[in-house]
């Protein structure tokens, strides 16, 4: 992959390619779209979507536009601090925290998730749509819920002993 600015430290993990076809005069023209997610493993992450002519490319644009999309997940220690549930679509995504040596517990999509944003112990559920695309989205909106300890008390206005 060719990595430009400050893409370089950051892994990507590719979630899914999509091939489309388009029905012309000679046969059929097809098209690739990648959905990639990309994470420091320490807290941050993001998606990307990204279509083009060949896979190559529409990775590398997906990876852009996931460096775009970047999110700060909120940690307690090598989980979640706090169970939560997203939806977009008709997919609900769950994140629930677990005891440290669990592992994550996920299937691919929300894996990829989990893993890029540095979470070790977590527990996930998926219901409704399994589209990958959605399951992603659903998990970006569950961990965008996510808030620590200290920012719930600040936000209230009281001080924690």
């Amino acid at each position: 992959m060719s990595t430009e600015n400050n893409t370089t430290d950051i892994p990507e993990k590719v979630v899914q390619i999509r091939r489309c076809a388009c029905v012309v005069k000679g046969g059929r023209r097809f098209s690739f779209a990648a959905l990639v997610v990309v994470g420091d493993g320490r807290g941050r992450v993001g998606y990307g979507y990204g279509k083009a002519g060949e896979v190559p490319q529409a990775v590398e644009k997906a990876v852009k536009a996931a460096n775009r999309n970047m999110i700060r997940v909120p940690t307690k220690g090598t989980s979640v601090p706090h169970q939560v549930i997203g939806k977009y679509g008709t997919s609900s995504v769950m994140f629930m925290p677990a005891n440290a040596g669990t592992g994550v517990i996920a299937g691919a999509c929300l894996r990829a998730v989990a893993e890029s944003a540095g979470l070790k112990d977590v527990l996930t559920k998926c219901r409704g749509s399994s589209n990958p695309l959605n399951v992603v989205k659903a998990a970006f909106v569950a961990l965008k819920q996510l808030r620590a300890r200290d920012e719930i008390a600040r936000l209230r206005g009281v001080e924690l002993t």
